[in-house]
């Protein structure tokens, strides 16, 4: 039986993605396995990839999806259920490493001791249902990028360039001073771009998922980025809901 709570979770991006994508310009769309047996959590989490720019390929069954894997491994990140009928997310875990496919778990199983099993086992992260989507997509982001399945690359947008690992901001060649919130709150509307993006989902990106602040602060911190890059008719204000960068 399904959780009517998680499910809610899972939706409320949707009603501001409809029909954008998330993904590096010109990059080929990532493959992620998604294994999980309610076929409704299932459906919902690929729909989100998929909105997100990313190729979702589900199993529902643990013996399928070890089948499956022998003869085809080209996936850059697995989400991955504990409890399945065939073989469990604990066994997958091990056929998994031997592919280089990093795990993510997503799993009702909140205790403690399963918990360290999967971290200790090799999982790269271990996430209790329910949870937020757009906190699944960072945390995805994060993986890829650490796993090096995420190429990292000067970010261009019009005559500003941001070097996400070096932390600087130029601006026609010359290096813009930037706070190191304000700096993240950059990348945040740069990685969700073209996306409707919600005060509190910035502030529970950069502070947080339990964060329970002003969500004005949200506000301070997009004011000086614009005046700072002459960014007014970048970072667009979308009244009563949040903001969105709009780039080509």
């Amino acid at each position: 039986m399904i959780e009517n709570t998680f499910t809610k979770h899972l939706q409320i991006p949707l009603a501001f993605l409809s029909n954008l994508r998330y993904n590096r310009l010109g990059d080929p769309m990532k493959k992620i396995l998604v294994i999980e047996d309610e076929i409704p959590i299932n459906d919902l989490i690929c729909m989100n990839l998929e909105i997100a720019g990313y190729q979702p390929v589900p199993f529902f069954d643990g013996n399928e999806f070890s089948s499956h894997l022998k003869e085809q491994d080209d996936y850059s990140l697995a989400l991955l259920d504990i409890m399945l009928p065939g073989k469990d997310g604990f066994q997958l875990l091990e056929e998994l490493k031997e592919h280089k496919i990093p795990v993510i778990y997503l799993t009702a199983k909140g205790d403690l001791p399963s918990k360290v099993k999967g971290l200790r086992s090799g999982a790269e992260d271990y996430i209790v249902k329910p949870f937020e989507m757009l906190e699944l997509l960072v945390r995805m982001d994060n993986i890829l990028k650490r796993c090096g399945k995420e190429e990292t690359e000067e970010i261009h947008i019009r005559d500003v360039v941001i070097n996400e690992k070096k932390r600087t901001v130029h601006k026609n060649g010359r290096e813009i001073p930037m706070q190191p919130m304000e700096f993240d709150c950059l990348l945040v509307f740069w990685k969700y771009r073209n996306r409707v993006i919600t005060r509190d989902q910035i502030l529970n990106i950069l502070w947080g998922v339990d964060f329970q602040g002003e969500s004005r602060t949200v506000d301070v911190h997009v004011g000086n980025i614009r005046k700072k890059l002459d960014f007014s008719d970048v970072i667009i204000t979308v009244p009563r809901v949040g903001y969105r960068m709009e780039v080509p």
